[in-house]
């Protein structure tokens, strides 16, 4: 059996409603409506500055030809579509598409200066900058920008709340879950930081980077300062110094950063799946949902195992970008074109995953009992306090023990203790009264530090 023709991305499928806008950037069709944009304003460009002879257009012209390229749709995907299966290259069908609107327009005069002196790679460079560039400020930092706020709100409601920690899986000095959720917050934000950073480049400067074929057809003018004007005017930064691509440096700088900040967002859905398995985070029942076709009491983390597994994609496709892109043969080849063509999967995938996490992140509540019952469970992790007060009072003159490290791990490692034994130990010890007091009064739930005012310093 033959099924009529199926989305084989489950992003274009089963998850086309969480992260279909971003096909309105990366895509072929909004790749093709970036390049009639480019196409358009070159065109404008050497009419405004009489380049190669281009007879000067009417501003009411002008207007009309930005206001056809900004309401590029569907009719215009289908011509191209059509067009590019005789020209079997995507670029010229764009460069035909402008010239038939000229045409209708009554502006055939101008056809030959549409595309003039550009390699392909001057309009699909500057295209995919600013397809690229919008779908990280419009799509992508958004969402990414909402999990951060969403971590700063729980870390600063859960500011106080005392935690055991578990270093090596094993109980450990306590925090306070506002601080574990602030660690996140700030780590996330500096990489924010440097995403929001990279300067999207462009590169318009014929088929080897040379302006020869400028300089030969219109001679005498400063091409470079040109160029620079003409894609500053786009919203992007001149490269100067290219093959006959641009060299996607700047892309490399993105897809990394993104990797990065999808790692440390899979260490966070990693970290919080563990704590629901630990009991200390509940799930919130969602209405009409199932955990399991059998078990009918489970509530499955699938929000964040769902981004775990998209994070992972993610990064592959990004990281594969990365180290695939910044590599051409000599002035040219086309193994960018290829890869350039999987942008929107790896953006794809890292956007649902935010997804899955803001959603996740909005579905458990704290079990402060559980909490409570893990810390009051464990007097044990006092161990470190008591041995770096004696430390304290051997220095200062005010106790003559001998390695209290030693001491306090004879009485704690691999033991269970409670308050009566470490109140009684401490009662024993040879150091002031002073240090006495502040023991004695020392619990695995005030035993947190300044975690809660370190909350204070998320950006």
């Amino acid at each position: 059996m033959t099924f009529p023709a199926q989305p084989i991305s489950p992003l274009d499928g089963r998850y086309a409603s969480q992260v279909g806008a971003i096909g309105n950037h990366l895509s072929e069709a909004g790749l093709n409506r970036a390049r009639v944009h480019v196409e358009v304003e070159w065109l404008l460009f050497c009419a405004s500055n009489s380049l190669f002879g281009t007879p000067a257009i009417e501003d009411a012209d002008a207007q009309t030809l930005r206001d056809w390229a900004a309401a590029f749709g569907q009719d215009e995907i289908d011509w191209l579509a059509e067009k590019e299966r005789v020209t079997r290259h995507d670029v010229k069908a764009v460069e035909y598409l402008v010239r038939e609107q000229l045409q209708r327009m009554g502006l055939s005069s101008h056809a030959e200066a549409v595309h003039i002196a550009c390699t392909s790679e001057d309009v699909n460079n500057l295209s995919y900058a600013l397809t690229i560039d919008a779908a990280v400020r419009d799509e992508w930092l958004p969402r990414f920008d909402g999990v951060i706020e969403q971590l700063r709100a729980l870390a600063t409601e859960h500011r106080d709340q005392p935690m055991l920690s578990h270093t090596h899986g094993q109980p450990a000095t306590p925090t306070t879950l506002g601080k574990e959720f602030a660690v996140f917050a700030w780590r996330l934000s500096r990489q924010r930081d440097r995403i929001a950073s990279v300067q999207p480049l462009g590169k318009f400067a014929g088929a080897t980077a040379t302006f020869s074929a400028h300089e030969i057809a219109h001679p005498g003018v400063d091409w470079p300062a040109l160029a620079t004007e003409f894609v500053a005017g786009l919203g992007l930064t001149w490269n100067p110094l290219t093959t006959q691509i641009e060299s996607h440096d700047w892309q490399a700088e993105l897809y990394q950063g993104m990797s990065h900040a999808g790692r440390i967002l899979h260490n966070l859905a990693t970290d919080i799946w563990t704590y629901i398995s630990m009991g200390y985070f509940t799930q919130i029942p969602v209405e009409g949902a199932t955990g399991s076709s059998t078990m009918p009491h489970k509530i499955n983390p699938i929000r964040f195992e769902n981004a775990e597994a998209n994070l992972e994609l993610a990064s592959a496709v990004l990281d594969s970008l990365a180290e695939t892109l910044v590599t051409s043969r000599l002035q040219r080849d086309l193994t960018d074109s290829s890869a350039q063509r999987n942008i929107g999967v790896g953006f794809g995938h890292s956007m649902l995953a935010l997804d899955n996490l803001a959603k996740g992140l909005r579905e458990f509540s704290i079990n402060a009992d559980a909490l409570a019952a893990d810390l009051d469970g464990n007097w044990e992790v006092l161990a470190e306090a008591i041995q770096t007060v004696i430390r304290a009072e051997v220095l200062a003159g005010r106790s003559s023990i001998s390695d209290p490290y030693a001491l306090l791990k004879e009485l704690t490692r691999g033991h269970r203790i409670g308050a009566s034994d470490l109140v009684s130990f401490v009662d024993g010890l040879e150091i002031s009264d002073d240090a006495k007091a502040r023991l004695r009064d020392l619990t695995p739930h005030t035993y947190t530090g300044i975690a809660g005012g370190l909350v204070d310093r998320m950006p």
